[in-house]
């Protein structure tokens, strides 16, 4: 029946209780049944100008348009209104928004960039209908339940070698088949990881983002590049299969960035460390299989590989996003791991910590900017389909001029990141450290505070829509109570402002005055 046609007049006829039709968007809806089950109340669609009638622009000022799509409303369609056609049309899995600002400008027709080549957009398109066919609908479950990723994502991920592509170029890539093989890992860049931090910073949950094995992000590395051949070759093949979690454990209630003030204590037993202490604000720490942990020991700061055992509990901690993304305070009572689980030398372990921040902050700096620009794209729509006052949000100078802000900082912030990923790509690992630890410091800073202008631009586009966990202003609503998260982990904004300049004032040249 949905494929029958009717004329507005046919339409209008069915204006009341018990037989109520409505159109939108060209399609006929029979709402009769559903009427009473409406959550704002039957009186709503009754009115005059929505009875029978066209409730296009109604139900655009209420509603997201995938409300239409979900199969307990999609089935109301009896049909469309003859000589009309559809004009919203849902995207393609895989296909880029046509919104302005909404894709980074490499992604928009007629636009040309020195950065990405042809694979590098096979490799976004496919990263992007993966992410919205396999993990979007656990992100919005798991999210709003608190439950960890299903272990189903995690497979389908390890298939894809996501986990592994996410720590970046290198060794650990080897005779893998990266994204059903469109790119080699010989091929494999810097750009390449960036595309896939964007496509999970898009999925609007922050929550699941770092449930989302954030914790393998900045946990592996550290044994991939400072542990012994034999403990790499345990326990590498272990987490990127899938088969186990693994957490960094640095910061704890004594010391968040002042990395030098932890207590946690490891004490040599033989041929064992043996751990005690406590973390907090742990990453995937609730069901991590290991934990990379920071100890001071008596030769100095030490970082040690601890297996998950009896003598380690992790308790969950409510914050302010969700529960799946497994955030939680680490206890270890008298842990034990075999001296061979020593990641780099006894004493040196500040070296393995700070080795692991620049490629930490630039992936958050990626997730970070990703969601940014998705609010933008939330708002430029927003604002266009809203109508106060007679017409659309858009005709409003003070609404464009928050618009023009929002849209300088994430180009802005495009701009710098895609300069820093390109060095990234064409530096050691020293020469990263030397010559932009520092820039990326100031990066993450400007990406974060911007993220918290925006989120209060769009909250005040979206009014009470946009405190509503729900509907309209869902993805608003997350990332204006979430991106302080970003301000924090990784190192919090004053500290990585302070780190930027105190480099640049390291390389002031001598022979220079005013």
């Amino acid at each position: 029946m949905a494929g029958k046609t009717f004329t507005v007049e046919e339409v209008a006829q069915h204006n009341k209780s018990g037989d109520l039709w409505i159109i939108i968007d060209s399609k006929v809806y029979d709402i009769s049944r559903f009427v009473n089950l409406h959550p704002g109340g039957a009186g709503v669609l009754l009115t005059k100008n929505i009875a029978g009638k066209d409730a296009t622009e109604a139900f655009f000022g209420l509603h997201r348009h995938e409300v239409l799509l979900k199969p307990q409303y999609a089935r109301l369609q009896i049909g469309t209104i003859e000589g009309q056609q559809e004009v919203v049309k849902p995207l393609a899995p895989g296909e880029a928004s046509n919104v302005p600002y909404a894709e980074p400008a490499w992604l928009m027709p007629g636009f040309h960039s020195p950065y990405y080549s042809d694979g590098h957009r096979r490799f976004q398109k496919a990263a992007r209908k993966f992410f919205e066919e396999v993990v979007y609908p656990d992100a919005v479950r798991h999210e709003d339940d608190g439950k960890r990723i299903s272990q189903e994502v995690v497979d389908k991920l390890c298939e894809m070698n996501i986990p592994a592509m996410r720590i970046g170029p290198g060794k650990h890539l080897k005779g893998r088949t990266l994204m059903g093989g469109i790119v080699t890992p010989e091929e494999f860049d810097h750009f390449h990881e960036l595309i896939i931090n964007f496509e999970v910073g898009r999925l609007g949950t922050r929550g699941y983002v770092d449930g989302l094995l954030a914790g393998e992000v900045i946990g592996l590395p550290p044994v991939l590049n400072f542990g012994s051949p034999e403990l790499q070759a345990k326990v590498v093949p272990e987490v990127l299969s899938g088969k186990k979690f693994i957490c960094l454990a640095i910061s704890e209630a004594f010391a968040g960035s002042d990395v030098g003030g932890l207590q946690t204590y490891a004490e040599r037993d033989g041929d064992e460390w043996v751990i005690t202490g406590t973390k907090k604000w742990i990453t995937n720490g609730t069901f991590a299989d290991y934990f990379t942990v920071a100890c001071r020991t008596d030769k100095g700061y030490t970082v040690i590989l601890v297996p998950r055992q009896d003598a380690i509990s992790t308790k969950s901690i409510k914050t302010a996003y969700s529960g799946t993304a497994g955030t939680s305070y680490v206890t270890f009572d008298g842990a034990r791991a075999p001296v061979a689980n020593t990641l780099g030398k006894v004493g040196r372990g500040m070296q393995v910590v700070l080795s692991n921040f620049n490629h930490e902050r630039w992936m958050i700096v990626c997730t970070s900017l990703s969601a940014q620009r998705r609010i933008v794209e939330e708002c430029l729509k927003w604002t266009a389909q809203r109508v106060a006052f007679g017409k659309p949000l858009n005709t409003q100078p003070v609404v464009r001029a928050r618009l023009a802000n929002m849209i300088a900082r994430v180009e802005a912030g495009q701009n710098w990141l895609e300069f820093v990923t390109h060095q990234m790509n064409n530096m050691s690992y020293d020469e990263q450290s030397d010559k932009i630890a520092g820039t990326i410091g100031l990066l993450k800073q400007y990406i974060t505070r911007t993220g918290r202008e925006t989120a209060e631009d769009a909250t005040l586009l979206f009014g009470g829509r946009g405190i509503t966990a729900s509907g309209m202003g869902k993805l608003i609503e997350n990332y204006h109570r979430t991106s302080p998260y970003d301000a924090i982990l990784g190192g919090s904004e004053d500290v990585l402002g302070d780190l930027g300049v105190r480099q640049a004032i390291k390389k002031m040249p001598k022979d220079t005055r005013l």
